[in-house]
């Protein structure tokens, strides 16, 4: 009697059971098959993980499938699954969920791949010659510039590629751009109705198509993948927010690596993970590229501010009257929440900031301590030796109060992710979510972003903060286009020489990619280490820390808030994890278990 394996979609078990295979099932049975079956008393779906297996079980005490559901993903995706329930410390449920349809798909016969040829495109001139030959292509790609010709020319000639995208239901233009060329186009992506993301996940089955979607389409079933493109691989929208927090990019370099498929990441600025990628190959443009792709940008140094001058200086109001005048719409972006507490030199007006880091620094008691590192020094300014600071930290409302005071008889709104109608208003002051309400391309046109607290952001205590920066003035960049439309990109700082700023100016990342890579090996954080985040309950938390000590991991914190977990390489941390017992800790109330944390 043949036997499968089933894992049941039930979260509070964590077993994998045997059960018969019944020949009066009509509809075949296979590694990824959606199914239902018996367990404690009830019906449960589930999916079949192994079959054909030898149970350990005696064959006259195994029960049958009751039936079939759904085909569900093949048996390479189901590997892949489990593979990234290790690596991010889930349940692979999780990721079973993600890689089946959302409804029932009529399960046949594996499904005959189609098979296509199409012409090879040609890289843009501006890339200077061919494609090389690597298993990872790492493109550093301005974000004012088109990048239709470079996603074509990443394209496999034969096969299937996926294009990753972090905003999928914007990317219609790319789609039309790859479907002009005469090839198949699936769209996936999240804004669709279960039926229509249904019809994708079996169309996906054909193969020899282009894919283009978020990071829930690199588990699409594509029998025959050739190659993958991620575009802004370093988008924080290509991580999962719930635990398990699995990151796509990552999955799409581990199916691409077991499928033989080419990679290539496509970034402003590629990130400290994709430049260390073992065989990954650099491709820059030249310089004068790299410049055109980036709008003009004005840096303001607040140390040369009146003392007890507001955020919004005179040159910034000069600014958004020019960009009113001229018919367009002025951002001010003044992010509020999770952000730096700075303080600043009364005498020289430079801010406090950890040697070792670049993080700000606090002053919890008498000495300066850092929040991101831990180093310590007494309360005087690294730059003149003055022992009296002060803090600063303006709000939303405040900025927007000292921006309508410059540019009067001008309507000037306030945004944050709560507004729901954005309205004409030619100003508008908000959170960084006012640089996802404002489409590229709308009317008025967008001539101006403000950022007039930046340094909030370049010294936040999350070790990504540079990183994430830079990340703010690519939006920007992106809603004002290259240098020829005369977009105007203003930043307000007491560290005007800082790397990512000289990102922004040049459009060279190697100087930015250079320093950060070097905090990042000193403080031993990814790709030079691993981490991991334990928060809920407290007592959940303390009981986790000590099981993970317990396993070998090192563990700082945990006994009146969140654990940060840390190991030498991914698979040491996925090896310690699952070693630990989290059961007890699981008993105490809510507990999760974030890998790779974006903003820790």
């Amino acid at each position: 009697m043949r036997v499968c394996r089933v894992r049941p979609d039930v979260p509070a078990v964590t077993r994998e059971f045997d059960y018969l295979v019944p020949e009066s099932l009509t509809d075949p049975i296979g590694v990824g098959t959606v199914v239902r079956v018996p367990l404690h008393g009830r019906r449960v779906r589930g999916w079949v993980v192994a079959d054909g297996v030898t149970p350990a079980t005696p064959v006259a005490r195994l029960v049958a499938v009751h039936r079939v559901v759904s085909a569900g993903p093949p048996a390479p995706v189901v590997d892949l699954a489990r593979w990234a329930a290790r690596r991010w410390a889930g349940p692979d449920t999780a990721f079973l969920r993600a890689a089946s349809p959302p409804n029932v798909v009529t399960p046949t016969d594996p499904v005959e791949p189609a098979a296509a040829l199409h012409p090879v495109v040609a890289p843009p001139t501006d890339l200077g010659g061919p494609w090389p030959q690597a298993p990872v292509r790492v493109v550093t790609w301005p974000p004012a510039l088109d990048r239709r010709e470079l996603v074509l020319s990443a394209c496999a000639p034969e096969g299937t590629t996926l294009v990753l995208v972090p905003e999928p239901a914007g990317a219609a233009p790319l789609v039309r751009a790859v479907a002009r060329t005469g090839r198949t186009v699936l769209h996936h992506h999240s804004a669709l109705t279960d039926r229509a993301r249904t019809q994708v996940w079996a169309a996906a089955r054909r193969g020899a198509q282009v894919v283009v979607g978020g990071r829930a389409a690199v588990w699409l079933p594509i029998p025959d993948l050739a190659a993958v493109v991620v575009l802004d691989e370093r988008d924080e929208a290509y991580q999962e927010e719930r635990a398990p927090t699995w990151h796509a990019r990552d999955v799409a370099l581990e199916r691409a690596r077991r499928a033989g498929a080419v990679v290539t990441l496509v970034s402003p600025v590629p990130g400290p993970e994709a430049a260390a990628l073992p065989g990954a190959v650099r491709v820059t443009p030249p310089v004068r590229t790299l410049r055109r792709g980036w709008p003009v940008l004005d840096v303001v140094d607040l140390r040369d501010e009146p003392p007890r001058a507001g955020v919004a200086g005179e040159g910034l109001g000069a600014a958004v009257r020019r960009a009113v005048d001229a018919d367009g719409r002025a951002l001010v972006v003044v992010n509020r929440r999770g952000r730096a507490r700075l303080l600043v030199c009364r005498a020289c007006a430079t801010l406090a900031r950890c040697e070792v880091c670049g993080a700000a620094l606090a002053q919890p008691d008498v000495q300066l301590e850092c929040g991101r590192c831990g180093t310590t020094r007494p309360p005087v300014c690294a730059a003149c030796g003055a022992t009296s600071i002060r803090a600063v930290r303006p709000g939303v409302h405040a900025v927007r109060d000292e921006v309508a005071a410059l540019v009067p008889r001008t309507v000037v709104t306030d945004v944050d992710a709560e507004t729901e109608d954005l309205g004409a208003a030619p100003v508008l002051v908000g959170t960084e979510a006012v640089l996802h309400r404002v489409a590229r391309g709308s009317a008025p046109p967008v001539r101006l972003v403000a950022f007039p607290t930046f340094d909030e952001e370049l010294c936040a205590l999350r070790y990504r903060a540079h990183e994430q920066a830079l990340w703010l003035l690519v939006r920007a960049a992106r809603l004002l286009g290259d240098r020829s439309r005369g977009g105007r990109l203003v930043v307000q700082t007491r560290m005007p020489d800082h790397p990512v700023l000289a990102v922004a100016a040049t459009g060279d990342p190697e100087g930015f990619l250079a320093a950060e890579t070097e905090i990042r090996r000193t403080l031993a954080y990814p790709p030079f280490g691993a981490v991991a985040e334990v928060s809920g309950v407290a007592a959940a938390v303390t009981v986790a820390a000590d099981a993970l000590r317990a396993a070998g991991l090192t563990v700082v914190g945990g006994d009146t808030g969140p654990a940060l977990v840390r190991a030498a390489t991914p698979d040491a941390l996925a090896d310690g994890i699952a070693a630990a017992d989290l059961g007890p800790a699981r008993a105490r109330g809510r507990l999760r278990v974030a890998v790779d944390p974006a903003r820790v």
